[in-house]
């Protein structure tokens, strides 16, 4: 007999509101341990508001939020961290004046024990010291270790933001666009370090490039006016026809629109053949 696999993160019908505005009307979500999810929906749906609902920066309405078996609704973002989530943002929270190596050994520190005091020197810390430099391999910034993070580029940023989520083994990560304002190269390259560096974690993150959503989630999420409409594989989210209607359907029209205008266009060029 098949067991279910434990649930990494659980909303429990889940309210937000802010004032008199509904924000998040009743989520209930179940992510199972190892599995890849991707947030979407339209602009303005409420995905940035769950992710802080998940991560503490703010606390629910009602409902409950559970991770790995304990409820986490309403407690700080740090405490929540230390249960074992991690989130990167939309724009890069970074120490910008540390180098990419001082990034890094910040992030592992908690994780394996330490706590901050002025007696004690990092270069000390040799397990912290090899936890970083093995993330820093694993994101590709090796060579760029006593960079500044001010002085990387765009795209080696969100790796760093990357790598410093995944430095202290949080075992729930929470990426937020991560591939937002890269190129296709950029983003083909991206996809792949993902990958590579949440095997075996449970992965929850708001997308809106499709090409990356159908190339890295096993289940996709959609977001529409604060509630989840679906919440299937890939392939079944993409034939669902509320979906189609509420969000892919934009998507799918545009490219029906332009495909008529260049049918048009060819019977226009015809005509005047003639």
């Amino acid at each position: 007999m098949l067991t279910a696999a434990p649930l990494a993160l659980e909303l429990r019908n889940v309210h937000k509101r802010f004032g008199q505005t509904d924000i998040i009307r009743g989520t209930s979500l179940a992510v199972a341990s190892g599995e890849r999810v991707a947030l979407i929906g339209p602009n303005g749906a409420g995905k940035s508001t769950l992710f802080n609902l998940i991560s503490g920066r703010c606390a629910p309405s009602s409902g409950q939020i559970w991770l790995n078996g304990q409820r986490i609704d309403g407690k700080k973002p740090f405490d929540i961290h230390r249960l074992g989530l991690a989130r990167s943002f939309q724009i890069t929270h970074l120490f910008s004046g540390l180098s990419v190596l001082d990034n890094l050994r910040c992030a592992v520190l908690w994780s394996l024990g330490y706590r901050y005091s002025f007696w004690r020197f990092l270069a000390n810390l040799h397990d912290a010291n090899a936890r970083a430099r093995q993330v820093m391999e694993q994101i590709g910034l090796d060579t760029r270790q006593g960079v500044l993070a001010a002085h990387l580029t765009y795209a080696e940023q969100r790796a760093l933001e990357i790598g410093v989520s995944i430095a202290g083994n949080a075992p729930v990560i929470l990426l937020d666009e991560p591939t937002a304002g890269m190129g296709r190269s950029e983003t083909t390259r991206f996809v792949q370090l993902i990958k590579e560096v949440t095997a075996g974690r449970t992965l929850l993150m708001v997308e809106h490039d499709m090409g990356v959503v159908f190339g890295l989630a096993d289940k996709i999420a959609v977001l529409v006016y604060g509630q989840i409409i679906a919440f299937d594989t890939p392939d079944k989210v993409r034939a669902n026809p509320r979906v189609q209607e509420a969000y892919l359907g934009c998507a799918v029209a545009d490219a029906q629109a332009q495909t008529q205008v260049q049918a048009q266009t060819q019977v226009q060029a015809q005509d005047k053949d003639y």
